[in-house]
C-alpha cells in the first residue's frame, strides 16, 4: 500500500488544497462590506453540488479515518435541510453525530408552498387540464399534503429544529428560503389556467408557510440560545412580520441582540404600506436592540416600491459598527436618504440604492453630493434602477419593450437568477413579483453593466432617451465635475448614467479608471 502510504503522509494544509480543487473553501466567504455579499451570502440560495462533486468528496472521505474528518467541513460547513419528512429525518440524523453537526455555520431553511384546505376537486382539475401534460398522481399531491399536515399536527419541525440549532455550535448564518419543485410549479400554471373555482382545489400558499417557518426558527434559536449572527429573508412575506410582532414578541429584542448582520427582503405587494405601518413598532424593537448591527438590508418588490417615510421603518436608529446599509424599491425624499448617510458617515463602507424612487421635489445630485463630500470610508455605492418616482410611474402606465443592449450598454454574464429547484415567484396573489438577486461582481468598480439591459425588470425607457456616456471627473480633467455637471435632470435617470454616479460618488472616474 506505498500509494496509501504516501498520500497519508501528505499534511492535513495539502489535503485540503486537493479538496478545494473538487469544492471550494467553505471557510472563504464574502465580507459584510463588500458589494457582493448580499448576493453570494445572503439571497443567493444553496447551490446543488454536481452528483460528481459530491460523490468524489463522499469517496476522499471513505478511505480512511483521517480522510473522513478532513472532508468533513466540506459536506456540512453549509447545510440546507427542506420542510419535509424527509429533510427533517435527515436533519435529525445528522444533528444526532456532534462531530459533524459542529462544523455547521450557515444552516438553509428550504420552504414549500404549504398545501391547504379545499383538495376534493384535485382529480377533476388534472383530469381536466393535464390531459396532454406529463403529470404526477393526484395521490402524489395528497401524500404531500399529507406528509405537511403531519409534520404540523406532531410539532415534528419544531422539535428537530431546536435539537439542530442546539447541535450546530459554530453557527452564524441562518437563511430561510422559498422552495417549489417542478410539481407544485405544474400544479400553480393549472391553477391559474383552470375554469374552476380555485377555492374548491388543492390550493397552495406561501404566507402560512413563511409565517409557520420564521415563528419555528425563532424559538428554536431563542430556546437553545444559538451563537448565531447573521440572519437572511430573502422572500419574506409581510404578514409573516405582523405575525411576531403580536405572538413572540419577548423573543424579539434577545435574538435581535445577537444579530451583527439582517437582511430582509418582502416579496409581497398586497396591502404593503398598511402591513409594513403596522409593523413599524417591530421594526424599532429590533433595530433598538440590535446595537452590533454592521450590516443591514430591508428590500421590497421593484413593481411596488414601499411609500413610507425611512424612518417609520429605522426610526433615528444609529449603529455605531454599520459598515453596509442597504434598501431596495422605496418611494423616498433626498433629505430622508441623506440623514440616514450622516449618521453613519464615519463607518459606512458601502451603501444600496437598488430602485429607489426619489418624489417630486428632490435631486439626486443633492444625494451624491452629500455621498461624495461627507461620506468618510465609502468604498461603493449601487445605485441600479434608480429613478424619479414620478417616471417611474409612467413606465409602468406605458411600458414597451427594448432589447437587451439596444441604448449601448454593456451585458455582464455575472448575474444569476436562482437555480430552477428554488422558486423566484411572487407572493399568493401576484406570482410574478420579483426578487432582485444582486449578483455583483467581485470587482466592486468594474464599469460593467450589470442590469442586462434596461428591460431587466420590464420596465422600458422612454423612446426618445439617449444613452449618457462616462465622462473624465478625475484630476486628468481641467474642470473636475461638481454634483451640478452630473446631468441630473430631477426628471428621470439614464440607463448607463447611475454607473458613471456610483464612480464619481467614490471618487472614481468613470472614463479612466482602470478598475
Amino acid at each position: 500500500m506505498p500509494e496509501l502510504r504516501g498520500l497519508l503522509a501528505l499534511s492535513n494544509e495539502l489535503l485540503k488544497d486537493v479538496l478545494d480543487c473538487i469544492e471550494a473553501d467553505p471557510d472563504r466567504t464574502v465580507n459584510i462590506d463588500r458589494r457582493a455579499y448580499l448576493s453570494v451570502e445572503s439571497f443567493r440560495p444553496p447551490s446543488l453540488p454536481e452528483p460528481s462533486r459530491a460523490q468524489d468528496i463522499g469517496n476522499f472521505r471513505l478511505v480512511c479515518r483521517r480522510l473522513a474528518e478532513v472532508g468533513i467541513p466540506y459536506q456540512f460547513a453549509k447545510l440546507a435541510t427542506r420542510f419535509s419528512r424527509h429533510g427533517l429525518d435527515r436533519l435529525d440524523k445528522i444533528c444526532s453525530h456532534s462531530h459533524l453537526a459542529k462544523h455547521t455555520r450557515k444552516f438553509s431553511y428550504l420552504v414549500p408552498y404549504f398545501y391547504v384546505e379545499g383538495s376534493e376537486q384535485i382529480e377533476q382539475l388534472i383530469e381536466a387540464e393535464g390531459r396532454h401534460r406529463t403529470f404526477p398522481d393526484p395521490l402524489f399531491f395528497r401524500n404531500k399534503a399529507d406528509d405537511q399536515r403531519g409534520i404540523l399536527r406532531t410539532k415534528e419541525d419544531a422539535r428537530v429544529l431546536r435539537k439542530a440549532m442546539a447541535a450546530f455550535v459554530s453557527l452564524q448564518h441562518v437563511q430561510i428560503l422559498r422552495l417549489q419543485d417542478e410539481a407544485d410549479r405544474i400544479l400553480l400554471d393549472m391553477m391559474e389556467e383552470s375554469q374552476i373555482p380555485r377555492a374548491t382545489m388543492l390550493d397552495l400558499k406561501w404566507t402560512p408557510a413563511c409565517i409557520h417557518a420564521t415563528g419555528t426558527i425563532a424559538q428554536a434559536l431563542l430556546q437553545t440560545r444559538s451563537p448565531f449572527s447573521r440572519f437572511s429573508g430573502p422572500m419574506m412575506n409581510s404578514q409573516s412580520a405582523l405575525v411576531i410582532k403580536d405572538r413572540i414578541p419577548q423573543t424579539v429584542p434577545l435574538l435581535a441582540s445577537r444579530l451583527t448582520c439582517l437582511e430582509l427582503h418582502f416579496d409581497d405587494s398586497e396591502a404593503l404600506n398598511e402591513r409594513m405601518r403596522a409593523a413599524s413598532q417591530l421594526f424599532k424593537t429590533v433595530f433598538l436592540a440590535a446595537k452590533n448591527l454592521q450590516a443591514v438590508h430591508v428590500g421590497f418588490p421593484s413593481r411596488s416600491p414601499l411609500d413610507l417615510g425611512l424612518e417609520e421603518i429605522f426610526h433615528q436608529v444609529r449603529w455605531e459598527k454599520l459598515r453596509a446599509f442597504g434598501i431596495q424599491a422605496w418611494r423616498l425624499d433626498a433629505n430622508e436618504i441623506i440623514q440616514l448617510a450622516r449618521r453613519h458617515n464615519t463607518t459606512l463602507r458601502g451603501l444600496r440604492l437598488r430602485d429607489v424612487q426619489l418624489r417630486e421635489g428632490s435631486m439626486w445630485k443633492d444625494v451624491l453630493a452629500m455621498l461624495r463630500n461627507e461620506m468618510e470610508q465609502l468604498d461603493w455605492v449601487s445605485l441600479r434602477r434608480v429613478d424619479y418616482s414620478k417616471h417611474f410611474d409612467e413606465m409602468w402606465a406605458d411600458s414597451m419593450e427594448i432589447v437587451d443592449g439596444s441604448l449601448g450598454g454593456s451585458e455582464s454574464d455575472d448575474e444569476d437568477d436562482f437555480p430552477a429547484h428554488f422558486s423566484v415567484l411572487g407572493s399568493d396573489n401576484d406570482r410574478e413579483e420579483d426578487i432582485d438577486i444582486d449578483m455583483d461582481s467581485e470587482d466592486e468598480h468594474s464599469l460593467a453593466d450589470t442590469d442586462h439591459g434596461p428591460d431587466a425588470n420590464e420596465i422600458a425607457l422612454s423612446p426618445n432617451t439617449t444613452a449618457s456616456l462616462p465622462f473624465c471627473t478625475c484630476s486628468r480633467s481641467s474642470d473636475p465635475a461638481s454634483a451640478d455637471d452630473l446631468g441630473d435632470n430631477g426628471m428621470f435617470v439614464f440607463y448607463q448614467q447611475r454607473k458613471m454616479w456610483e464612480q464619481w460618488v467614490i471618487g472614481r472616474c468613470a472614463e479612466h479608471s482602470s478598475t
